[in-house]
């Protein structure tokens, strides 16, 4: 605990950003958490004390109660947490973010990352197909994704073992990837779920959305090379995939929306109406505490949106706790590509850290961080909470 509660206005964790996360202090138990400042506030406590009406939604120690129970109770909470945060906040019920375990915030029930920059995309294609169409005839018409793996959703801070696997190189070979890489991505996380059979319109999209967190989508590039043709990715995505611990509300993103990129296909009525559903976020990646990439994301071809009404066009349905991935964010510029596989040109040009040393993919004991903010009320950015991980040898 703490004796004063002192968050600037200007603090980008401060009243306009109240990420939820779960958290536990000395090996206790695992609670609902909002972060403010450089504290943790317990919201279950709270709830428990002012008798909120959703306060059964925090009795356990994540958030998938709350975010199953929609858009009227997130903006409730939302409204009560800031009104309680500006008049006089009991010290009592926060704590130190120093002294506090984070922890997974979601149950994630199931995992989908999809293939949203034209950047990335085209780079991608013009690595691995020189000769010819750096994007395929798809691309334009739909969100291109995949379907992985949700047991391995890791919260930040977890270290990565180096996967072993099946490539070629040239020969076939077994054991650890050669070629391991992190993506820069951002996630959004569903509350309310759907039945089988229900599509969800662009339009509904935050009425099932509760909230963003940023991904590191950990990628063994040669296993992945050996294994994707021609169904698609497996072993070299499904050891690994880091989110933060701090889920931001969509609600706190109001002031970073955007127009999506100009389109030049048109597209299917199912996936039009989305003028503003782009989000203006800034990531940063750094390796070693170097900055290699700062990825924008108000330049992904593809929006949250879109994604998910093509995620349940099929009928499919949602689950809460379900997770999907942006896909690698890469803007124009060379520093802004957010994978190794961009930035060392699959590994024909070396990445040079700021103590001389060279990447083209990551090496053992290799920390990478990503963090990310977004515009806010009155100028002022707010902040999403980091992604971390270190690389580990592999077990052999």
């Amino acid at each position: 605990m703490t004796d004063v509660i002192d968050v600037a206005a200007d603090h980008p964790f401060g009243l306009s950003a109240l990420p939820y996360g779960s958290f536990s202090v000395g090996g206790g138990p695992r609670r609902v958490g909002v972060r403010f400042g450089g504290y943790v506030l317990d919201v279950a406590a709270l709830a428990d004390r002012l008798r909120w009406a959703h306060a059964d939604l925090f009795a356990g120690p994540v958030l998938n109660p709350f975010m199953a129970a929609g858009p009227d109770a997130w903006a409730t909470v939302r409204a009560d947490l800031r009104g309680w945060l500006a008049a006089d906040p009991d010290p009592d019920l926060f704590t130190p973010l120093a002294d506090v375990a984070l922890h997974l915030p979601v149950e994630v029930a199931d995992y989908v990352d999809f293939y949203a920059s034209e950047q990335h995309a085209t780079n991608a294609g013009r690595i691995f197909r020189p000769s010819g169409e750096a994007l395929l005839p798809n691309w334009k018409h739909l969100p291109v994704g995949y379907h992985g793996r949700a047991g391995t959703v890791v919260v930040s801070g977890t270290d990565v073992t180096r996967p072993v696997g099946q490539f070629r190189d040239p020969e076939v070979t077994f054991g650890p990837s050669r070629r391991l890489d992190f993506e820069a991505e951002v996630g959004f996380v569903v509350g309310v779920p759907t039945a089988m059979g229900d599509r969800v319109a662009v339009a509904d999209f935050e009425r099932h959305v509760f909230g963003v967190v940023l991904v590191n989508d950990w990628s063994a590039r040669d296993i992945q090379a050996w294994e994707t043709v021609p169904l698609g990715p497996l072993l070299g995505k499904s050891f690994a995939t880091s989110m933060s611990a701090w889920v931001l509300p969509l609600a706190a993103l109001d002031h970073a929306r955007v127009a999506p990129p100009a389109r030049d296909v048109p597209v299917l009525p199912y996936l039009a109406g989305d003028d503003r559903a782009g989000l203006d976020i800034a990531i940063e990646v750094t390796i070693g505490g170097h900055v290699v990439s700062r990825p924008p994301f108000a330049t992904m071809y593809w929006t949250a949106a879109q994604q998910l009404a093509h995620l349940t066009v099929n009928g499919a349905s949602l689950r809460t706790g379900d997770l999907f991935a942006s896909g690698t964010v890469s803007g124009p510029d060379r520093d802004q590509w957010g994978s190794l596989l961009e930035l060392s040109w699959n590994g024909r040009d070396p990445v040079t850290l700021a103590d001389g040393a060279t990447r083209t993919f990551l090496a053992d004991g290799d920390e990478v961080v990503m963090t990310a903010t977004a515009p806010g009320p009155g100028g002022v950015p707010i902040a999403l909470g980091e992604v971390r991980g270190t690389v580990r040898p592999a077990q052999v």
